[in-house]
């Protein structure tokens, strides 16, 4: 156990001898939460914990006592602080650099693996660009003329390991957009359906997202997609109509 966790632990044991906080109030959880966001800089900031010197500080602050360190030495100590801060970021973005390099070679190889083996299925067809698709229910109303059109559509999108990442259908509001404004699959892929229809198609990451991450949803890189598409509705862009001059 590091030794800033340990101390941590220590001071949380210290402090559990004493009656629990009262929650009730406003200014209890204010204080509550200045006291979470204190322990959060310390656990961040890989300070050591030392406990006694921490409620020395805390007691000085309260009473407006004269500090026990010159400005010098508060200035100087600022310095460390922002050091062993910076430290700190330094070992973490080089570990999320890592791991993201770990999860594109994981990723792209299971994908890839998912994407042979699903090719083979009866029923599955192929594009020349490497997406592959199932047509669930066939319409009859009018494809896409071009990636400047514009469709409505209810989808859902989930990984190969069956995990949901959106869906309009759970939200009960279909989609619109332009076909020039997706990823690439489904740019390519919309334009194969027939109004009326839902299909399911299976995108490459180089069609999808490729070797970015999406903030705040668990499509990682390298990611293959599965998305069902019902295509409800084609808007094609209408010509601008240019008026008649004016007779003299």
């Amino acid at each position: 156990m590091k030794k800033s966790t340990l101390a941590l632990a220590t001071a949380a044991a210290l402090f559990a001898t004493t009656s629990w906080a009262n929650m009730e109030t406003e200014n209890g959880q204010i204080n509550y939460k200045v006291g979470t966001d204190v322990g959060k800089y310390l656990k961040d900031s890989e300070i050591g914990f030392d406990n006694e010197a921490f409620m020395t500080g805390l007691e000085d602050g309260l009473a407006g006592r004269e500090l026990r360190l010159t400005k010098e030495q508060l200035t100087a100590i600022r310095g460390v602080i922002q050091q062993k801060q910076q430290k700190a970021q330094e070992v973490r973005r080089a570990e999320m650099m890592a791991e993201m390099e770990k999860q594109k070679v994981e990723n792209k190889a299971a994908g890839d693996a998912f994407m042979a083996k699903k090719k083979s299925e009866d029923g599955v067809k192929a594009t020349d660009s490497g997406i592959l698709y199932e047509v669930l229910t066939e319409g009859t109303g009018p494809k896409p003329a071009a990636a400047t059109d514009t469709v409505v559509v209810h989808y859902t999108g989930t990984l190969i390991d069956g995990t949901k990442f959106d869906s309009s259908v759970d939200r009960g509001q279909p989609a619109t957009f332009a076909l020039n404004q997706v990823i690439k699959g489904w740019t390519e892929g919309v334009q194969l359906m027939n109004t009326g229809s839902k299909y399911r198609f299976y995108i490459p990451s180089e069609l999808a997202y490729g070797s970015d991450a999406r903030p705040g949803s668990p499509i990682g890189p390298n990611s293959t997609l599965i998305f069902d598409i019902e295509l409800i509705e084609v808007k094609t862009p209408k010509a601008e109509v240019q008026a008649e001059p004016t007779k003299q």
